[in-house]
């Protein structure tokens, strides 16, 4: 395998020139710098005295916090320290540089010599496929930058390039006519904009074809002029209906070169389809900005707030006592084997644990699914749960009594914003804020007495302000007063123990978007919900049981 490698030059103004790096703490304590780019973005700002400096413009879901030198995630809200460093100086370069290294380049220079082509097997591909697209195409099309705010000449009408013909070296064709950006580019570029314009794809001597003393080649644009000439051409072929590849690191540190010799490009090429390059939609998690005065209370819903305690499990009922409302004995049980222990039914109870006080041949069946098991092993499941007057058959997940969960102390608000979700463009949102704090794990935890972090609040979530968004609403308040939608445990992403995580029950976090499977649209999300709502008991006949 051979990949390219390459040496920068930096502005001796910039961070790298001043000797300067940014550095993040990560997990195991130590520090990991920043890459160049982030690094000089980070440094502007500081030098600007920003307090605060969104580093999502060139594709991090993160902000650096210069008052608290921290870095926060913009969607988890996880803060990790960062630190500058100033011994960290590079060697100064005088003179002009070599012309290998490419930046930084003037648009207006003459192109490069040309260099020999490369013979492996790929990049013979790509040149065959460029010569075939540049050889077919209904009219063919060069990149140059835009000299000076005038509109220039119009330039003549491009033939159609002879069989086998090739581009000068340096220079990138594209199929297709390329008018509709005269009339789409108008005043709005500015005069240094790279522009499309129409012209010859043979090769000719300087000085010829249009009448200018030299035509600078792609070559000799820096980073920014690319991309500028990407995001134009994008422009031209997505109002032509051209297929578009998203390249998410179009405005990252990367140039937009290698994204062209992708496998899809490659492959697209090949077909006789243009490629276009396009910018990935932006992760969108909050909704404008809402003043107090827009935000409305849900109707038929009373109060925008809710808060739980602590709340400890009925007293006074030993668990033989609960098991007998929802279970009858069984006499002479059949054949078969106790789910829970493995032991045939006709034989003692196998589970070796604490033994509760009773007979451990005695066996009984669930009154409404009918699965039968140890009362022994029954007795001790309880034991080993909430103890809260509930019972969930360990086969089918079927609920007796109400089930309660082990959720840590918060509030919940609740109230309607006039923006509408996408996919939901009818109605207005019902955002719902949970808060819980850090504190002390309980005897109804994983590890009493332990302390547990909260990560990530308050937790933003979205609902349409439909009549079923405000039927999850109410049957949610009611998994909240039941301690039902977050727990104390280990967390799927972080890996983090003893901290507090969802509960099974999925909420959209994401308001704009669905780039994380968390947000909007999705026409399928309140049915899911409303099943796994009923998973934890929770049905239309919950909210009469509530009232009562």
């Amino acid at each position: 395998t051979i990949r390219p490698v390459r040496r920068s030059y930096y502005d001796p103004s910039s961070a790298p020139g001043k000797g300067v790096v940014w550095e993040w703490e990560n997990d195991s304590g130590s520090w990991t710098p920043y890459d160049m780019d982030v690094g000089i973005t980070i440094q502007r700002a500081y030098e600007k005295q920003h307090p605060w400096v969104d580093l999502s413009a060139i594709g991090f879901c993160y902000i650096i916090d210069f008052a608290t030198m921290g870095q926060i995630n913009r969607q988890t809200q996880r803060k990790r320290r960062v630190r500058r460093r100033l011994d960290m100086v590079y060697p100064l370069v005088s003179g002009t540089l070599p012309k290998s290294q490419s930046w930084p380049a003037s648009p207006g220079a003459a192109a490069a010599p040309p260099v020999p082509a490369c013979a492996c097997p790929q990049c013979l591909l790509v040149m065959s496929v460029k010569a075939t697209v540049s050889a077919t195409g209904p009219g063919t099309a060069t990149l140059q930058p835009r000299k000076a705010p005038p509109a220039p000449p119009a330039a003549p009408k491009a033939p159609v390039p002879a069989p086998g013909a090739k581009a000068p070296d340096g220079m990138a064709t594209v199929r297709g006519s390329l008018k509709p950006l005269a009339a789409q580019g108008g005043r709005r570029q500015a005069a240094s904009t790279p522009a499309l314009s129409s012209a010859s794809s043979t090769a000719s001597p300087p000085g010829m074809g249009s009448g200018k003393a030299s035509r600078p080649g792609l070559s000799t644009l820096n980073r920014n002029h690319l991309q500028r000439l990407a995001i134009a051409q994008s422009r031209v072929l997505i109002a032509s209906g051209v297929p578009t590849v998203p390249v998410k690191n179009l405005t990252g540190s990367s140039p937009v070169n290698p994204a062209l010799a992708g496998i899809t490009g490659i492959l697209m090429s090949a077909a006789g389809l243009p490629v276009c390059l396009t910018r990935p939609p932006k992760l969108v998690l909050h909704p404008p900005p809402v003043s107090k005065s827009e935000i409305q209370s849900i109707p038929g819903i009373s109060h925008t707030c809710r808060k739980t305690t602590k709340k400890q499990a009925k007293k006074g009922k030993t668990p033989e006592e609960v098991l007998k409302k929802y279970l009858q004995k069984v006499r002479h049980p059949l054949d078969e084997d106790c789910t829970i222990c493995m032991e045939r039914l006709s034989a003692p109870s196998g589970y070796k644990g604490p033994q509760p006080a009773i007979k451990p041949d005695l066996v009984g069946k669930l009154v409404k699914c009918g699965h039968v098991f140890h009362l022994h092993c029954l007795v001790a499941m309880y034991n080993n749960g909430n103890k809260d007057g509930s019972l969930q058959c360990p086969t089918c997940k079927t609920i007796y009594g109400v089930k309660t969960g082990t959720q840590p102390p918060g509030k919940m608000e609740y109230h309607v914003i006039p923006h509408a979700l996408p996919g939901h463009s009818d109605c207005k949102t019902i955002r719902i804020i949970y808060n819980i704090p850090p504190g002390v794990q309980g005897p109804e935890h994983p590890n009493p007495g332990k302390s547990f972090t909260a990560r990530g609040f308050p937790r933003h979530c979205y609902l349409p302000d439909s009549e079923k968004g405000r039927k999850v609403l109410r049957l949610l308040l009611v998994a909240w007063d039941r301690r039902l939608i977050f727990a104390i445990g280990t967390s799927s992403t972080t890996g983090e123990s003893d901290t507090v995580i969802w509960n099974e029950i999925h909420h959209k976090t994401e308001f704009g978007s669905n780039l994380t499977g968390h947000g909007y649209p999705d026409i399928n999300y309140l049915d899911n919900v409303l099943a796994e709502l009923a998973a934890q008991g929770i049905t239309e006949e919950s909210l009469v049981q509530e009232k009562d």
